[in-house]
This record gives C-alpha cells, structure tokens and sequence, in this order.
C-alpha cells in the first residue's frame, strides 16, 4: 500500500494543517515583545525594535518561494518538518540575546535567530499545509484554503497570554479571566520556551502531510468541463505567470491588504499604549501600566480569533460569491476601519476596528493561495503562490516600517516599574500614528477599485522581459 493510498481521509491532513498553522501564527505576537525588550535595551528606538517583525515577514515570505519549489519536488511532510526544526531552533537561540553586552550586536543576534532562522522555517513549513489541502479539496477550495490557514491566525490567540505570562509571571488569561499561573522567566527565557513548543508541534503536524493519489477526486463530486477545451489555460508555470499582467494586479492588491493588515496586527499592544497611557496623571502607577499592557496583549488575543475567523468567513463567502466580488467588500471595510481607527481610543471601539481590520487580513489569506489556484492552476500551485506571498513579505516590511517611521513622538510619560521589591522610574513613548493609519487605508481603498477588474487570464504571452525572466529562473521554472 503506498503512502498516499494510507491516509484515506482528507480531514486528517486538514488536522495536520491546524496543529502547523497554530505554532507558525504566533510570528503575530510580536507586539507583546516589544515593550520588555525596549526596557531592557533603552538604547534600541521603535524604529529598531520594529526590525526583527519587518525581517521575520520578509524572510518568510521569501522562504515561500523555496518551500513551495521543493515541495511540489519531494512533498509536503519532509519540507514541513525541516521548517518546523529551523523556526524552533531560531527561537532556542534567540534566547541568549539578552548575554551580549553590545547593544547593537544583541539587536542583530535577534535579526539573525528570531527573524531570519524564524521567518525561513515559517516560510517553509507554511506553504505545505496550503498546497496539499487545495490538492485535496478541488470541491471546497475557498472554504478550505481558509481553514488551512485559520490556525495562523489563531497563533497569536494562545500564545498572546502565555508569552505576556511567562515574561512577566501574571497568570494565563483568555479574555481577561485567570486560568492558571505561570512563573516569571523572562523574555528572553519566553523565546527558548515557545522554540521548543513549536518545534514539537510543526513536526508532530507535518506528519499527516501527504498528496493525494495521482488524478485524486472526491466522491461525489464532478469536476467542471475541462478549460482548455474552451481555449483557456489551465496550468502555468511559475515563468508564465510572472509575465502575466493579472499577476502583478493580484500582487499590488494582496500588498495593499497585507500592509494594512500587518501594520495594526505587528503593533496592536503599542497603539493601544500609546491611545491609553496619556491619559494618566504622571507617574503612571505600576497597577495601571500593567493593566494597560494586559489590555494590549488582550487585544492581540481578540484580534487573533477574528484574523483566524476571517481566514474561514471569507473563503467560504468566496466559494458563492466568488472571489473578485469577496475582496472588493474586504478591502472597502479594512481601508474604512484604518481611516477611523485613530479615533477610535475607547478600548471597545479600539477592538472594533482592529477586529475588523483582523477579519478582513485573515480573509486576504484565504482568497489568495485560492484565486491563485483559480488562475494559475494547481500543477505549480506551491511556487506559483510563493511568488504571490512574496506581496505579504512586501506588506510585512511595509506595514510595521510605516507605524514606526511615520510615528511622531506626542509626549513622553514616566511610569512606576516593580524590579524585586523596588520600583523604579521609567519613561514611555507616546506615539501618533494617524499618518501611517490613513496611508493604508486609503491603499486599501484603491486596492478595492482595482479588484474590480480583475479577470481569470488568458494564456500569456510568449513575449518576456529578461528581468522577469531571469528572477524566475532563479528560482526554478517548476516543470
């Protein structure tokens, strides 16, 4: 009996999927980090703790492209598994960062263990999940791209409230209610710890990944007449597809939403801070500043379960409504909830918006790796789309660079920090990112219109730029 004729229920490989997608989502918790790691190195500016979120996302949308290639060569177990082995030790090292008396050598340690070893084994155990569900669900292709990635996006969900927990020692809470205690080990402990988590998981979860037999289809159903009888192209190649213009508007639309997404989703806990913290009498009471901080990690959490909740919303949506028509409604709402977001300081209006800004990112993550397959087919589906994610990369770098570079400082706040039995005073950022808000916004708003042109592609045209066609290459054609 071969491997592929052993797992005869599909359901299991989606299962695999979930326990992947879980331990890779928690790249969004990034934001819980930050402020531990800026009182620790006061010399790092918000621009520079924002690096390793940036790398982590452009690292892993450019191992992708590499997994995507060598899985459709030699599957999606081995590939996944060797992602999960790199992401959990990236982590591992990550710890010692703290052990560097250079500052600026500690900032790179992270760079290279957290975000570029991270991001790779993110990149590479992610595309799997993706490209194998699709194989084995041609009948339910949007519900199930979206369920393939519903985990990602509940990551952060769990693992919000454990990695706050364990740096601080509160306990872990789930919407605000103590389940149970967790002692204080640090950030850089934290790291270590969620390494060896994720490490377990991503392999455990690869495991279940197998392609279907050869010409698979599922009972009962009947696929449609074949496209290339009506003249349509059925399956390009990774070159074909980069000299297709269609390409390139799907990839400045999927940008546009990744920008947006990403931007509020990597600086969650920081924006709510700095909506919150002014409003204190200086010095800001311990108490108080940690109930600020716990509310931001709260608001990770929630944001968390609409991004996974979106993930599977909108990919079924797309299945009746189509995909075109699906993400004209997702980015008219994310661009109007960024417009508003800055006035949104209430902490329910606060979780409104980016709930909504969640829900509508959570959706781009479904619809593309489906309206990929649509287009392009699913013969190269796993590189085919680590071209396409290379825009989340692009979204990944732009979005938290734009919060950080086009933040202005408001006001600097002293605050009342316990360290052992003492406290002592420490000053906290007031940042003003009403620019950085309206910028995505409005991009999210055109990507809108343009998604409203957009039409399945003929077969291309012979003719190529060289550029293309060498980056390509670079890559491997995937015939």
């Amino acid at each position: 009996m071969s491997e592929t004729e052993k797992v005869m229920n599909r359901w299991l490989v989606v299962a695999g999927a979930l326990i992947i997608q879980i331990s890779l989502g928690a790249v969004y918790i990034w934001s819980v980090f930050e402020t531990p790691l800026r009182s620790y190195f006061p010399d790092w500016s918000a621009t520079q703790v924002t690096i390793p979120a940036q790398i982590v996302l452009a690292s892993f949308a450019l191992a992708v492209i590499f997994g995507g290639r060598i899985q459709d060569k030699l599957g999606p177990r081995k590939v996944a598994t060797v992602g999960g082995i790199i992401l959990g030790a990236g982590l591992i090292l990550a710890r010692f960062t703290g052990g560097f008396e250079s500052q600026g050598i500690a900032l790179a340690w992270l760079i290279f263990t957290f975000a570029i070893m991270g991001g790779a084994g993110i990149g590479a155990a992610y595309v799997c999940p993706i490209a194998t569900c699709v194989k084995w669900f041609p009948d339910k292709r949007g519900l199930i791209t979206g369920l393939a990635v519903a985990g990602f996006g509940a990551g952060a969900f769990f693992f919000a409230p454990l990695a706050r927990g364990l740096i601080s020692g509160t306990p872990y809470s789930l919407f605000g209610v103590g389940l149970f205690p967790l002692p204080a080990i640090g950030v850089f402990n934290t790291f270590m710890v969620l390494g060896i988590i994720f490490l377990v998981a991503v392999v455990a979860g690869a495991q279940f990944l197998v392609n279907p037999p050869a010409g698979y289809v599922p009972e009962g159903w009947t696929p449609p007449a074949a496209a290339a009888a009506a003249g349509v192209k059925v399956d390009f190649g990774p070159k074909e597809m980069l000299r297709n213009p269609v390409f390139w508007m799907l990839w400045i639309t999927y940008f546009a939403g990744c920008t947006a997404g990403l931007q509020v989703i990597m600086k969650a806990s920081p924006i709510w801070q700095s909506f919150r913290i002014g409003v204190f009498t200086p010095p800001v009471p311990a108490d108080d500043f940690t109930a600020v901080m716990t509310a931001g990690a709260l608001a990770v959490s929630i944001l968390a379960i609409f991004n996974s909740l979106g993930r599977i919303l909108w990919g079924k949506v797309s299945d009746s409504l189509g995909r075109e028509k699906t993400l004209i409604f997702m980015f008219a709402i994310c661009g109007i909830a960024m417009l508003l977001l800055d006035v949104m300081r209430l902490y329910p209006l606060y979780l409104l918006a980016v709930c909504l800004i969640g829900l509508c990112f959570g959706g781009y993550l479904a619809l593309y790796p489906a309206i990929t397959a649509d287009y392009f087919g699913t013969k190269h589906l796993g590189v085919n789309y680590g071209w396409m994610f290379t825009a989340y990369g692009a979204g990944g770098l732009a979005g938290p660079y734009l919060a950080a570079r086009l933040m202005r400082i408001s006001d600097t706040v002293q605050y009342q920090a316990v360290e052992g039995e003492a406290i002592v005073l420490k000053t906290f950022d007031i940042g003003q990112f009403r620019p950085a808000f309206i910028v995505a916004g409005v991009a999210c708003l055109i990507a809108a219109v343009l998604a409203a042109f957009l039409k399945k592609p003929a077969a291309v045209n012979e003719m190529t730029e060289p550029a293309i066609d060498a980056a390509a290459g670079a890559i491997g054609s995937g015939k």
